[in-house]
């Protein structure tokens, strides 16, 4: 499908620019910044966009591209590193900025742009500037720095700030314009088109007499894997994996197994608990943690299934902001943490890796399972990681300390229901700290556990802020607990958005 071409040098939020795009109605793919130019002219795209870096242009090995021979095949934008690049080598000038912009900052237009006030509050992260723009383009916005916010010349839109964080406001509409009014593309992109797109990429991936492995989670992600995989090739080749690995919450391994049956999926229950705590046993670093219950999961899966099936592949339900926090990307984004289910698999296992909503964000895996007739219920469940309560125990994880986060999660998730405010938020859970503290309960002295409640909310899971929960609604929940998990005599809430933070705690 003809649409827009992303390039990526190497920033974190490169595959927002396509989230966006999708949201506007226009369809997207990254691509290394070394993708071939014979390939780009081939998908004859609308626009093309270079994203955002951590390099400067001066630096020895930063990512380079000829965006000369980019201006020839279609309009372009640069975002931010993508703006140095372009004004670098069309003959503008880029120096180290005197005073570094980070966060918030205001931009200041002298020329419109769409339905853009003149005035626009943005998210900036750089430290080098354009200092002149290239011969035959104009500086558009300046911001509260003095600094080139904005430099546009023919068929070609650079910004300095990132229109496709949800900070920086009239973002969309400055996509909009440039895909709208530069680049004339059609809004046709919408969730039954990705679910064509996935559906026919498994076929040609998977080969006609091969069967597929799914390990399941209980969550969202891998959940609408298995339906997708399930519609594409058929009940019979999709042999679906739920483990119990004694991390789950409270009654979930056998509430969700049920729904794995009635939804239709192929799947067999694995009880697995004792060899996931066993592995576990002593270990506290929080990597650690990840890497070891990554390993046991694949021999779990390893001897989960008949060997004389003809399964030749592993599906996962990786999405981006996971591949975006475990590996470094083609330009050199900095890792953040590793995730279970991302970085490929050991080679005895001998199968291949299908991974078909790696390139989405929940919202879109949401849409995407609603096109596939998925129950909302289940749909719209607060994300759960992969690791489950083993990084919400800080520390190491015993079986007293997984009852007591069991039954505190129970209690915090049924409250937020009965509240009506389940669906307002992201994601909740507590977390329980490797911290005791001295209470009072029952007249008598007590030195039990500190238990944190967290709940934010979220459109993508890149950036979070925490939820601004009523001081009544903290009391009742913080006396459910204490009252009813023995264990925990203190419970605090988490008002950390991310950045700096992030959702997990480990």
């Amino acid at each position: 499908m003809r649409g827009f071409v992303i390039l990526d040098f190497g920033s974190q939020f490169t595959q927002l620019i396509a989230r966006r795009l999708r949201e506007l109605g226009f369809y997207s793919e990254i691509h290394s910044y070394k993708y071939p130019t014979e390939e780009i002219i081939k998908k004859k795209p609308y626009g093309i966009i270079l994203s955002g870096g951590p390099n400067s242009v001066y630096e020895a090995g930063s990512p380079q591209r000829d965006v000369a021979e980019l201006r020839n095949i279609s309009p372009l934008m640069g975002v931010c590193y993508g703006m140095q690049l372009l004004t670098h080598q069309l003959g503008g000038k880029v120096t180290k900025a005197h005073h570094r912009e980070y966060g918030f900052n205001y931009v200041n237009w002298s020329t419109q742009i769409g339905s853009v006030p003149s005035k626009q509050k943005v998210w900036m992260s750089h430290g080098d500037v354009v200092e002149a723009a290239p011969r035959g383009f104009n500086v558009i916005a300046m911001s509260d720095g003095q600094h080139p916010a904005a430099i546009q010349g023919e068929g070609v839109l650079a910004l300095q700030f990132h229109p496709e964080v949800a900070h920086t406001e009239f973002g969309l509409d400055i996509l909009k314009y440039f895909a709208e009014d530069m680049c004339k593309a059609p809004a046709d992109w919408d969730a039954p088109h990705i679910k064509d797109v996935l559906i026919s990429d498994v076929q040609k991936k998977v080969g006609p007499a091969d069967h597929v492995l799914v390990g399941l989670s209980g969550g969202v992600d891998s959940t609408v894997v298995a339906t997708l995989l399930t519609k594409a090739l058929g009940a019979e080749r999709v042999h679906c994996v739920f483990v119990d690995n004694g991390l789950l919450r409270k009654n979930e391994f056998a509430n969700v197994l049920e729904m794995y049956r009635k939804i239709g999926l192929n799947v067999k229950g694995v009880d697995a608990s004792e060899e996931f705590l066993t592995a576990l046993k002593g270990k506290t670093d929080p990597e650690d943690k990840r890497k070891t219950i990554g390993r046991v999961f694949i021999e779990v899966f390893d001897k989960s299934y008949d060997h004389k099936l003809p399964i030749k592949w592993l599906a996962q339900g990786t999405l981006y902001p996971d591949v975006i926090e475990s590996v470094s990307s083609v330009g050199g984004s900095v890792t953040i943490k590793s995730h279970h289910n991302v970085g490929g698999l050991p080679e005895k296992m001998k199968l291949g890796l299908v991974e078909p909503v790696r390139e989405l964000f929940k919202d879109e895996v949401r849409a995407l399972g609603a096109q596939l007739g998925l129950p909302h219920q289940m749909l719209w469940r607060h994300p759960f990681p992969g690791p489950g309560l083993s990084i919400r125990v800080l520390g190491e994880i015993t079986k007293e300390k997984l009852q007591i986060i069991k039954e505190a999660d129970d209690i915090f998730i049924s409250e937020l229901r009965r509240a009506g405010l389940y669906e307002k938020i992201w994601q909740a859970f507590c977390v329980l700290l490797p911290v005791k503290t001295v209470g009072v309960q029952g007249d008598a002295r007590t030195y039990d556990h500190v238990l944190a409640l967290r709940a934010v909310t979220s459109s993508d899971g890149m950036t979070a802020d925490w939820y601004p929960f009523e001081f009544q609604f903290l009391r009742e929940v913080s006396n459910l607990i204490t009252n009813k998990v023995k264990g925990v005599n203190r419970v605090v809430y988490d008002v950390t958005s991310k950045p700096p933070g992030t959702i997990e705690w480990e």
